[in-house]
This record gives C-alpha cells, sequence and structure tokens, in this order.
C-alpha cells in the first residue's frame, strides 16, 4: 500500500523522521511539497556514485597524494581508477592498495575487517567458539610478546579450556534394546 503525501493527495516518496520533546515523528511528503519544504531531495541514486562520493569525502588529501601513485601488480588498477569507478580489478588489487582500502572498508563495515558468514554444523566447533579460539591465541600471543606471564598462563588456561572437546554422551544416558533380525526372539 503507497502512502499518500500529508500535504496533498500525491505519492509520499520521501520520510523525514524528527525527534521532538524525545518522541519519534514521521512526515510522508511527495517531491514537490519535500522540495518546498526545504528538503534535498534527490531521486534515482546510482550507488556507484554513492561509494565514490563516500570515498572522496573519506580519504585525507594527503592519502589522496600518496595513493594516486598506488597501482595493482596484478591488473594495473590505480587508486584513482577505483576512486572514480568504485570497481576493483582483481582479488590482488586488495593487497595492492591495503593502506588505502583498509580504513575505508572499516569505516563501512563499522569496524568490522573480516569477514564472518555461516559454518557447516559438520566442521566441528561453532562459529563462536573458533572465533573465540582464535581471539584467545591472539591474546595470548600478545601477553606473551609483552612478557606479561600471569596474564599468558590465564589465557592459556581458558584456551585449553575452549579446546578442549565436548564430553561424549554416556552410554548409560540412552539405553538400548536388541532385537533379533529374523526369527523368534528366545
Amino acid at each position: 500500500m503507497k502512502r499518500k503525501c500529508d500535504r496533498c493527495d500525491r505519492e509520499a516518496t520521501v520520510t523525514e523522521v524528527l525527534i521532538k520533546h524525545g518522541k519519534k515523528v514521521e512526515r510522508h511528503l511527495c517531491e514537490q511539497c519535500a522540495a518546498g519544504e526545504g528538503i534535498a531531495v534527490q531521486s534515482h541514486v546510482n550507488v556507484g556514485d554513492l561509494l565514490t562520493n563516500f570515498i572522496v569525502q573519506q580519504s585525507g588529501a594527503g592519502e589522496q597524494k600518496a595513493a594516486k601513485g598506488v597501482t595493482c601488480s596484478g591488473c594495473g588498477t590505480s587508486f584513482a581508477d577505483f576512486k572514480q569507478r568504485g570497481l576493483l580489478g582483481c582479488p590482488e588489487c586488495y593487497a595492492s592498495m591495503e593502506p588505502q582500502l583498509g580504513p575505508l572498508i572499516e569505516r563501512a563495515h563499522e569496524g568490522a575487517t573480516h569477514h564472518v558468514g555461516k559454518t557447516p554444523r559438520r566442521s566441528g566447533a561453532a562459529p563462536d567458539t573458533r572465533h573465540r579460539i582464535a581471539a584467545l591465541r591472539k591474546q595470548l600471543q600478545d601477553a606473551i610478546d609483552a612478557e606479561q606471564y600471569e596474564r599468558a598462563a590465564a589465557l592459556r588456561d581458558e584456551l585449553r579450556s575452549a579446546e578442549a572437546p565436548a564430553p561424549a554422551p554416556s552410554d548409560d544416558a540412552a539405553p538400548r534394546t536388541r532385537r533379533p533380525i529374523g526369527g523368534d526372539p528366545q
């Protein structure tokens, strides 16, 4: 069901959300009424243009000058080409342009730098457990490097308990009954 403009009978294509006195107030307006209210409306925005504008805004002037000379050794795509098109040329581009792309990817993904996807159940440990174990290993190595041996010992113990296999169900849990395959039971 399409909403109608709060000021006229046309279809509302703009939703303005305001917080007034601690309460959320929504207004639904058509493009003409929104323009009359002073709300800038940009219709049919290209995703590539949005990404390019985001990159340009987030990149500092010093980064832009330093990044102009960076090109991928695999396909020859430069960082300037990436900024213009919003597309990388090959997987090697990520490694070649990591100093420039890393902060952009972190900001775009709210601090995440690694893909976290689904894990097949048959793989053993749950994804959360595997990530926890990896994080504990990294913390343990950092503690050893910083010569914080008490912390390292505590992390080692926690890592051992996290890596310990789950106890197998005991045979007493479910009694088994055996039946002969053929013939009369004796």
